[in-house]
């Protein structure tokens, strides 16, 4: 997502599809920048595309990236890599590829449980979640979708 263009967009809307990807590391701060990526990306979304983005929606899509971005960095022992893009419904593609071929797997329900409830909580907020595996690791796909319709 860059913005070198000189037009009254400033360049947001110059390449289509529209697709913004951030490069993981070990940094706890990368959580942070990963979820305002997933802002900035919606608020291009709206202005590039015309599709009206509910705040609700944003603040799913937020919540998703952290906990898939949370348990990369938890469980994977490399680097990961997010990757943001629309395609047709509209639907945003949420994708997080890791270095740890094991797919995640949800626990049983236990409301005395603290923590370990990513997949969970993704799993309730995405319209469908796949894992894929991939040569050296693996890639979840969230999807969302862009009108507001509950997953």
């Amino acid at each position: 997502m860059d913005g070198s263009s000189g037009d009254g967009d400033g360049g947001l809307c110059d390449a289509l599809p529209l697709e913004a990807a951030l490069a993981l590391d070990g940094e706890g701060s990368r959580i942070a920048q990963a979820r305002h990526l997933a802002v900035a990306f919606l608020g291009k979304v709206k202005d590039c595309l015309g599709i009206p983005v509910a705040t609700a929606t944003v603040e799913i899509v937020q919540l998703i990236v952290s906990e898939l971005v949370t348990n990369a960095r938890k469980y994977a022992p490399g680097p990961a890599l997010l990757q943001l893009r629309v395609v047709a419904g509209p639907v945003l593609q949420v994708e997080l590829w890791d270095s740890n071929p094991v797919a995640p797997v949800a626990k049983a329900l236990d409301p005395r449980r603290i923590g370990q409830h990513g997949l969970e909580i993704v799993t309730a907020l995405a319209r469908t979640v796949t894992v894929e595996q991939t040569p050296v690791g693996k890639r979840i796909i969230a999807a969302v979708p862009l009108d507001g319709a509950a997953a």
